[in-house]
C-alpha cells in the first residue's frame, strides 16, 4: 500500500495545529481540517480556527466554506475529504487530516459507506417532539433497549443523532449499529498514521483551555457571539461551543464573568468526552507534551515507520 496518509487528533486546545504545521514542513504536506465546526463562515474565534499567520503557508483544506445556518453530516465530511486526499496524493503530497470530530476521524479511517436512507418529516417531527417531551436522557434510556452501543456512544444534548437512530430504526428495521458493521467491510485503500496529542495531567489541559478562552475573548469572541445572538437558530455552526454559551449574557439572563464560566465549564467537558471517544481507538500512538520535551520529534519518530 503506498498511499500515505497521517492523522493528528486529540482534544480541544491540545497543540494539533502547531504540530501538523510543523510536519506539512517536514514532508511536504497539506491540511484537510476535520473540525466539525471549522467548517462554518462566522464563527471563527469560537472554533478556533487558524488564520493566515497559523497556516504558515501551508494549504488548508475544508475551512470556513459553508454558511453558518446549513446542516452538514458525517457523509458529507468523507466524501469531501476523500476527495481532498486523493486529490493531494495526485500532486505527489502528503494529506496530513487534522482535528478533534471523532466521528469525522472514524469514519475516515474505517472507510465508512454511508447508506441513503430516505427521511420521513412526519415521523421525524413526531419523535423530536417525543425528545422535546421526555428529554434527552429518557430517549437515551429507550435507544438503549434495541440499540446499545449507540445509546452509549450519543450525549443525552445531541437531539440530531439521537432522533435519527430512531428514525433508521423505525425506517428499516435494522440498528444504526448494524448499519454501521455493515458501512466498514471494506478497508481504506491508504496506509494512515494515527497520532494523538493531549497531556497525562488532565487539569494541565483544563488550563489550557481556560486560557484559550481568555484570548478568545481578548480577540473579539463577545462581538463575534452578537452576530449569531439574535437568529436563535439551532443548526450548523450555531451548535458551536462559543457562542451559545454567551446568549445568556446578551440576553440579560446572566452577568459575563458566569458566561465565560459556563463557557470554560463546557468546553473542559468537550475535551473530556473527545478523549473518551478517541481512547477506543488502538491505532492511535499518543504523545504527551507535558511529559515528551520534544512533541515535534516524537511525531517524527513515529512517521518514520511509514516513511
Amino acid at each position: 500500500m503506498s498511499k500515505k496518509v497521517i492523522f493528528i487528533v486529540g482534544p480541544t486546545a491540545s497543540g494539533k495545529t502547531a504540530l501538523s504545521i510543523a510536519l506539512a514542513k517536514k514532508f511536504g504536506g497539506e491540511i484537510i481540517s476535520a473540525d466539525s465546526m471549522q467548517i462554518y463562515k462566522g464563527i471563527h474565534i469560537a472554533s478556533a480556527c487558524p488564520d493566515t499567520e497559523e497556516m504558515e503557508g501551508i494549504p488548508h483544506h475544508l475551512l470556513e466554506f459553508l454558511e453558518t445556518d446549513i446542516q452538514f453530516s458525517v457523509a458529507d465530511y468523507v466524501k469531501l475529504a476523500r476527495e481532498k486526499i486523493e486529490d493531494i496524493l495526485s500532486r505527489g503530497k502528503l494529506p496530513i487530516v487534522v482535528g478533534g470530530t471523532g466521528l469525522y476521524i472514524s469514519a475516515l479511517l474505517d472507510n465508512t459507506k454511508f447508506t441513503e436512507i430516505d427521511t420521513d418529516e412526519a415521523l421525524r417531527k413526531e419523535l423530536e417532539a417525543e425528545f422535546d417531551r421526555l428529554g434527552g436522557e429518557e430517549m437515551l434510556k429507550r435507544l438503549s433497549s434495541f440499540d446499545k452501543d449507540s445509546a452509549d456512544r450519543l450525549n443525552p444534548t445531541d437531539k440530531r443523532r439521537i432522533v435519527r437512530c430512531f428514525e433508521i430504526y423505525k425506517l428499516t428495521g435494522q440498528t444504526k449499529t448494524q448499519q454501521n458493521e455493515l458501512s466498514h467491510l471494506e478497508k481504506a485503500d491508504f496506509e494512515p498514521l494515527c497520532i494523538g496529542i493531549t497531556y497525562q495531567d488532565r487539569e494541565k489541559l483544563y488550563d489550557r483551555i481556560n486560557r484559550r478562552v481568555d484570548l478568545m475573548l481578548e480577540n473579539g469572541l463577545l462581538e463575534e457571539a452578537k452576530q449569531t445572538f439574535e437568529s436563535k437558530n439551532e443548526k450548523g455552526g450555531f451548535q458551536a461551543i462559543g457562542h451559545k454559551e454567551l446568549y445568556g449574557y446578551l440576553g440579560g439572563d446572566c452577568s459575563l464573568e458566569e458566561a465565560v464560566e459556563n463557557l470554560k465549564r463546557q468546553t473542559r467537558r468537550y475535551a473530556k468526552r473527545q478523549l473518551t471517544w478517541f481512547r477506543r481507538d488502538t491505532r492511535i500512538n499518543w504523545i504527551y507534551p507535558d511529559v515528551t520535551p520534544d512533541v515535534t520529534s516524537e511525531a517524527l519518530k513515529l512517521a518514520e515507520k511509514i516513511f
